[in-house]
């Protein structure tokens, strides 16, 4: 038996949803796609997969095996591509999860630049927000850290925001700009719904009066536990909502939204790159690593000073 091309096999069928689809994928027929299973399962010794008319689905023992095979070939592929490109040459599949508001507001906007850079590596982008994040499927996980529940897990920090208050132009022309947190209590507010909040009060702190706290009644006048349809409220003149500083630095750079008492702030939220492993971390991994923390820093530093120079023209919010 080829073990590899077993494990290939495996893989795909798990990746398309069937052994129809996989064959077609892997250029082979079905009944030697459906071989390459059954020889697999008989040389482990336990069912991977559990078949019916209708549904294919995982065993606990073939959710355990993926996780390794993907790593496996992963690692294979590395190799082959090392002895195939020259050695300063980046080429391959880069798997990367993520959640939803992340890949809109972070990866997304990255992808034009580090494809000129590194147009061999192939982008492999899987949007979901499951409860516990599946970061040894994939090469990288970008992730919040109320998910770093796991000691396990390595993370490298990619940035440290801060949770700022934004409104439209639109919105703040119609309704007026607050100038001390009191003045939020006549606004009307976008608040993400979360487990143990309470969604009427808003706790501010100032950063530059050694983080002193105050805690103000705001009206709602939506409630969502979707970070982009408050975002999408936002830009549309709905209301005030509160978002991490590299959500929308490029709103705040193109004055599609404007910050709302700058020298206040909500919180401090950082964001991480996971790795399923300190070993074997492919090239392509790396790099985009490094590109993702670069280039995230640098939007949030360019939307910091837009705000000075506003600030100082009175102005009431970035431009």
């Amino acid at each position: 038996m080829d073990r590899l091309l077993s494990m290939r096999a495996f893989q795909q069928v798990v990746d398309d949803g069937g052994f129809a689809a996989a064959a077609r994928t892997l250029d082979m027929s079905p009944a030697v796609m459906t071989r390459l299973i059954v020889d697999l399962e008989e040389h482990l010794g336990v069912r991977l997969l559990q078949r019916t008319t209708r549904k294919l689905s995982l065993t606990e023992a073939g959710q355990a095996y993926l996780s390794r095979v993907r790593i496996i070939l992963s690692d294979v592929a590395e190799a082959e591509a090392s002895t195939r490109q020259q050695t300063d040459e980046l080429a391959g599949v880069l798997r990367i999860h993520t959640q939803p508001v992340m890949a809109v507001h972070i990866l997304a906007p990255l992808v034009a630049e580090f494809r000129r850079r590194y147009p061999k590596v192939v982008l492999d982008i899987n949007v979901g927000s499951p409860l516990v994040p599946p970061i040894e499927d994939f090469d990288l996980t970008i992730l919040g850290g109320a998910q770093l529940y796991n000691t396990n897990i390595v993370a490298r920090p990619v940035i440290v925001s801060d949770g700022l208050l934004c409104a439209s132009p639109k919105y703040l022309e119609s309704a007026g700009t607050p100038a001390v947190p009191e003045d939020l209590q006549q606004h009307a507010f976008l608040m993400l719904s979360q487990a143990g909040t309470r969604p009427r009060e808003l706790r501010l702190i100032h950063p530059a009066d050694g983080d002193r706290e105050v805690v103000v009644p705001v009206t709602p006048v939506l409630v969502a536990n979707h970070n982009d349809t408050l975002m999408r409220a936002s830009l549309d003149g709905v209301g005030i909502s509160v978002h991490p500083l590299d959500l929308v630095a490029n709103y705040l750079r193109n004055g599609q939204l404007r910050r709302v008492l700058p020298d206040w702030i909500t919180g401090r939220f950082t964001l991480y790159a996971a790795l399923p492993s300190r070993k074997f971390v492919p090239a392509r991994a790396r790099v985009f690593m490094e590109f993702l923390i670069d280039q995230t820093r640098n939007r949030a530093i360019e939307a910091e000073r837009t705000w000075p120079r506003t600030h100082d023209s009175g102005a009431a919010g970035l431009t």
